[in-house]
């Protein structure tokens, strides 16, 4: 079994934000396979699934991003499931928007979200997609930055990194990640 979780933040005032970029791809990878985000455990909406003959969890932490981890530990715990299966998937301004980078570790890198999880957790030795976001002009505070609206004529690159994130995410599930990263980091 795999378990992907994506970060965002609940509610709608920041379903279309950057910071929800990872909410977002969750959102189409389950249109993808049918299959429905709506039971509440664990701090999160999870939806239970099979992609490509691989039983998958998704999971949408509801305890914003900054607490990320209180849902991926509570999840871990109550499951016991392996980190080794795990894939979080997040908004990332140091890649371009309309790009996606897959790392298997490293820091938080200033993501509170990932921060988060690597404190609740215990390691950074956990598979990841980052989704850019890019990063905003000079002079513009970051947390604004964040948790604004993407621009319409950012649309086609957000759609590109959405299917790209979903594409990688659905090769993952029947390669190692070390194959996926090979592929889709380009």
């Amino acid at each position: 079994m795999k378990w992907i979780v994506g970060l965002g933040n609940p509610g709608p005032n920041y379903a279309k934000t950057r910071h929800n970029i990872g909410f977002m791809a969750l959102d189409r990878l389950a249109d993808r396979h049918n299959i429905s985000i709506t039971q509440s455990k664990c701090k999160a909406l999870i939806g239970e699934g099979v992609i490509g003959g691989v039983k998958t969890v998704l999971i949408k932490p509801m305890t914003f991003m900054n607490l990320s981890g209180e849902s991926v530990r509570a999840y871990m715990d109550f499951y016991k499931v392996s980190l080794e299966d795990l894939i979080v998937v997040y908004d990332d301004m140091d890649t371009e928007t309309g790009k996606v980078r897959l790392r298997y570790q490293g820091s938080a890198g200033g993501h509170n979200g990932i921060k988060s999880i690597i404190q609740h957790t215990g390691t950074q030795q956990f598979n990841r997609v980052r989704m850019g976001i890019s990063r905003p002009e000079p002079g513009h505070a970051i947390v604004d930055y964040v948790l604004s609206k993407f621009m319409k004529n950012e649309k086609e690159a957000l759609d590109q990194t959405i299917e790209q994130t979903c594409d990688a995410l659905e090769h993952s599930l029947d390669h190692t990640f070390e194959q996926t990263m090979a592929k889709f980091n380009g």
